[in-house]
């Protein structure tokens, strides 16, 4: 599984202040000059390897001439050289052996025979790591036994068992995780960068069979489903033949990909959503690969990996760029984090579901601060919440902040495990190697106290019924309070809890007919409430509540309005049995919630059209009109362009909203309907107890039903096994396809890195305030019919209705670059506040399409830059939030502060992040935007630190200083090679 290649990025990264050029000048310019002692075979001791290392890595640190810098490619050339040969030989011994082998212990079966060998913790005898978070023995564990002093060193392994002196200095290390996991969104541009990798290899005269995914690559089609049809018995088929019909072209593509590369398992399109199959399929817990046993440790392309930490498994979400180098042996560089121990006791109180409980941690960890940190929950009270209510908790790590929010393992992961299907061996073998590595919990014996980095604590019996929004996860709203908050936003100047509506327009009403019936709406409508997202369709105790406040409904004579577009799209084939076992759903199907399909829909943006009807009222009349889900975001312009209120509720109460038809209600005061014996109806008379809830569960969730679901889930459908794909390992690109194109990234590639630079006299494409999201960045939902992606498509004979989603459209450069900064809700500070995708094109005054700036800016050669408040690229985890700013000609960014998934994009794709001093921003050094910019960063990169300061100028005689947010040696090393994409093209090209 590993790539050993002359210069390996965790070589480079120990090297220090060396880089990729930089090694292959010192070895062949300098080969007169001493070289490194060899080591004579591999039995040699772990000792004299080290030294070998340390003497090859301290020759590559210093003295290189870099006034002339020789190419890689005329480096390749010398590799027969013999400081090259000797260089070789000693690197294969080093790596061959493991430093810590002699903690290699056999895990003993209880019938006689072992389980296999493991790198065992507590062998180490140090004291340092029983006091170690959980979290952090995971990247210990991976740590020793990937040590080889080569890609992992010893010194490594000492930085993360001293975890508690070391990670407040941000120090570096290498981690490799054991899988990687993709969806459709992000894996059909991960596969199209592989595919163009492969023809990248080619031309450089390498082995293209060298890109190839060397460890296990999951990849569950789950986003391209929309809600085109919903409230029928047959939307669930009449949604998969539109999204085939769609996407027919992707969907042929990953089926390609499945083929042409190892390693790389598909799981076909109505299969579920991707964090759902995760926690109850795909996930290991512990790996068992030839008898070596480790835990299981995933990084996906999606930002909700981290929903795996409730199963006890290390997952979160990293760039499309950074999995496609760990799929191809690189270890990820990471900054070893800090760890929020996060302390739960009590019990949830009657009624309040896993929903309020995660809206309120998400509220808390906000506050508390935790962007880059693992929190990692512990305490009596964990023992007590269900795998599910965990799996939600984690869910939504990266609406807190945090990198994971991880539960380590115990016996309520073990019962899950039974659950969904595991065997008792391996479930057996599972708790055997966890409890003899020290990684497993057990509330039934004394708690030893661990260290973490900050302390949080949460009494569950205090959480409250609450919602979150209007436009953020993180602004919570207890139930009790919404309708007077939903007053105040209405008065509130226009912001993320605001819309500045008149006083004397607020009772305004739309009338308007439905099919013919008389409708109305007003401020506050509900007008889509949808069951979506893995968050809560995981969840069976919130999924069979929803059913029993539709069946409380149904007997109680109320009904949800027929305008109100209601939608159920499980994240498993699971939740339809359960609810087919318990007899609910023919009750949500009585209120409109019948299944249209098992994907993400409505969470990501694929919510489908409303009514004409319906839209035209509220366009008509500037309805502020709401959307309730039960998902995870609801940044403005993402549910649905029309909604501009949307709030994150629990399956039961998106129910109950949808039965009132409006969040403009006070639910303890006010009924939500008439019953028909004419009696109101409130909303304690719907409302199950837990109780109800959990004697559901126990009844109707049932080992079989996952057994069975999984059993055929590789197997696909019809229309996923007709699709006839080729069987050539490079990808013969359709310069004619609107969904897949050959992208431009590695068109000029040589073996040449182009070095680092900075930015002279630059214009400042957009300038931008706080919480600008991936969602304003890099749009996934509809195409809008004036912007110039639509232009595009109709240029290219693509009917409107065949727009399809950004998202869907992922796989083609052409159409996401255009997509670029096209949210119809984006606020740009150059347009003085307006709101809309457009821009100020500096030179000529002209208000254009961002595209079109962008592109006038080109033509005429001149760089541009982004300036940005706080929380700039909060949200999904998405690739073309970097990709497209690149291809855009964006040379860097200047914000208050990043996400942390976005900051590392921004640098795989070779842009520059900074962020301001703080206590400074745009509007502290009165920069208008107007200005051209120059940021003062050497071309030697050798010159180069992890967050050095750096000055930036401007051409009306302005100065000031940032901070480059290059974090990590490895990261300077990509910006040298101008991304991490030609980095490892380059690595691997020259890998004998």
């Amino acid at each position: 599984m590993h790539i050993t290649g002359p210069h390996s990025s965790a070589l480079l990264r120990r090297a220090s202040r060396s880089s990729a050029t930089r090694l292959y000048s010192s070895l062949s310019s300098k080969s007169s000059a001493p070289s490194p002692s060899p080591v004579a075979s591999q039995s040699r001791s772990h000792t004299t390897a080290s030294a070998a290392f340390r003497s090859v890595r301290s020759r590559w640190s210093h003295g290189v001439d870099w006034k002339s810098p020789v190419s890689l490619s005329s480096q390749i050339r010398t590799t027969a050289s013999p400081v090259i040969d000797r260089f070789h030989r000693t690197l294969a011994t080093m790596a061959s052996e493991n430093v810590f082998s002699g903690i290699l212990t056999g895990l003993p079966k209880p019938g006689g025979g072992e389980f296999g060998k493991f790198y065992s913790l507590p062998a180490l005898n140090d004291p340092r790591v029983d006091k170690l978070p959980y979290s952090i023995r995971i990247l210990l564990e991976s740590a020793i036994r990937n040590c080889d002093n080569f890609q992992v060193t010893k010194e490594d392994v000492e930085k993360i068992i001293d975890w508690e002196k070391t990670s407040p200095k941000q120090v570096e290390i290498p981690f490799k995780p054991a899988r990687v996991l993709l969806q459709d969104f992000t894996g059909v541009p991960a596969v199209v960068d592989l595919a163009c990798m492969r023809d990248a290899m080619n031309k450089l005269g390498g082995d293209s069979e060298k890109i190839n995914p060397l460890v296990p690559v999951d990849l569950v089609v789950d986003h391209s489903v929309q809600v085109d049809f919903a409230r029928s018995e047959n939307a669930v088929q009449a949604n998969m033949e539109l999204e085939f019909q769609r996407n027919k072209e992707r969907f042929a593509f990953l089926k390609w990909g499945s083929k042409a590369f190892h390693n790389m398992l598909v799981v076909p399109p109505g299969s579920g959503i991707v964090h759902q199959v995760n926690l109850e399929y795909l996930g290991r817990v512990v790996f068992n690969t030839d008898g070596m046993l480790y835990p299981d440790s995933v990084v996906g392309t999606d930002s909700h990996t981290t929903m795996i930490d409730g199963l006890g498994v290390a997952g979160w979400g990293v760039g499309g760029i950074e999995a496609e180098a760990t799929m191809l042996g690189q270890p990820m560089s990471m900054v070893l984090p800090g760890v929020v121990g996060f302390k739960l006791s009590g019990k949830l109180r009657n009624g309040v579901t896993a929903t309020d409980l995660v809206l309120t941690v998400t509220q808390m960890l906000r506050k508390h601060g935790v962007v880059g940190k693992f929190v990692e929950f512990h305490g009596e009270g964990v023992g007590k919440i269900s795998l599910a209510d965990r799996a939600t908790i984690a869910n939504m790590s990266p609406e807190y902040g945090a990198t994971m929010g991880f539960f380590p393992v115990d016996h309520v992961t073990l019962q899950y495990l039974k659950l969904t299907g595991r065997s008792d061996d391996t479930v057996a073998m599972i708790e055997a190697y966890l409890r003899a590595n020290n990684m497993f919990v057990d509330y039934n014996e004394p708690q030893q106290d661990r260290v973490y980095s900050s302390y949080l604590s949460l009494d569950l019996s205090e959480v409250e019924p609450c919602i979150s929004g209007p436009k953020r996860p993180h602004d919570r709203v207890p139930l009790k309070d919404m309708k007077a908050d939903w007053h105040s936003c209405l008065d509130n100047k226009v912001g993320f809890k605001g819309f500045a509506v008149p006083k004397e327009t607020q009772d305004k009403v739309a009338k308007f007919t439905f099919h013919g019936q008389p409708a109305e709406l007003r401020h506050g409508s509900v007008v889509i409430a949808a069951i979506t997202s893995c968050t809560n369709t995981s969840n069976p105790s919130v999924m069979l509540g929803a059913g029993l406040v539709a069946k409380k409904a149904c007997e109680l004579g109320l009904q949800v309005k027929p305008w109100v577009k209601t939608s159920l799209a499980p994240g498993s084939g699971v939740v339809t049995k359960y609810l087919l076992q318990s007899g609910l759903q023919k009750y949500l199907n009585e209120q409109g919630f019948n299944i249209v399909g098992y994907g993400c829909t409505t969470c990501i943006g694929n919510s489908g059209d409303l009514d004409e009807s319906v839209g035209a009222a509220i366009t008509e009349n500037d309805i502020i009109a709401s959307a309730v889900l039960s998902g995870n975001r609801n940044f403005e312009g993402r549910v649905h362009a029309l909604t501009r209120a949307n709030y994150l509720a629990s399956p039961p109460l998106v129910v109950a909203y949808a039965l009132a038809g409006t969040v403009d209600i006070d639910f303890e005061k006010e009924p939500i309907g008439v019953g028909k014996d004419g009696k109101d109806v409130y909303f304690q008379d719907i409302w199950p107890t837990t109780e109800e809830i959990a004697d559901a569960v126990q009844s109707s969730v049932l080992p079989e039903m996952f057994k069975s679901t999984y059993k055929s889930i590789t197997e696909g459908n019809p229309m996923w096994n007709d699709l006839a794909v080729p069987e050539s390992k490079l990808y013969s690109w359709d310069p004619n396809s609107t969904y897949i194109h050959e992208p431009p990234y590695f068109k000029t590639m040589t073996m040449d890195p182009p070095g680092a630079h900075g930015v002279k006299d630059a214009y400042c494409l957009l300038n931008f305030g706080d919480s600008i999201t991936t969602d304003h960045i890099s749009p996934a939902g509809s195409i809008h019919k004036d912007s110039p992606a639509a232009k595009f498509l109709l240029d290219r004979g693509v009917d409107r209705k065949d727009f399809n989603s950004y998202g869907s459209r992922r796989g083609n450069d052409e159409i996401m670059a255009r997509g670029t900064f096209a949210n119809i809700r984006i606020v740009n500070k150059l347009l003085s506040g307006e709101v809309g995708p457009n821009t100020a094109h500096i030179p000529s005054g002209e208000k254009l399409s961002v595209f079109d700036a962008a592109s006038k800016y080109k033509e005429a050669g001149q760089d541009t830059i982004v300036i940005a408040g706080a929380e700039y690229g909060s949200g999904s985890s998405r690739d073309w939030a970097a990709k497209g700013p690149m291809l855009l000609g964006v040379k860097a960014v200047i914000a208050k502060s990043f996400e942390r998934i976005h900051r590392s994009n921004l640098v795989g794709m070779g842009i520059i992040p900074l962020c301001f001093k703080a206590g400074e921003d745009a509007d502290t050094l009165q920069l208008t935007g107007h200005e051209r910019y120059t940021i003062d960063l050497p071309s030697n990169i050798s010159e180069i630190r992890p967050g050095q300061d750096v000055n930036v100028s401007t051409d009306t005689g302005k100065s000031f200083t940032c901070v480059v947010r290059f974090d990590t040696e490895v990261e300077l090393e990509y910006f040298n090679h101008g991304g991490i994409l030609p980095y490892v093209i380059r690595q691997l090209a020259a890998k004998k």
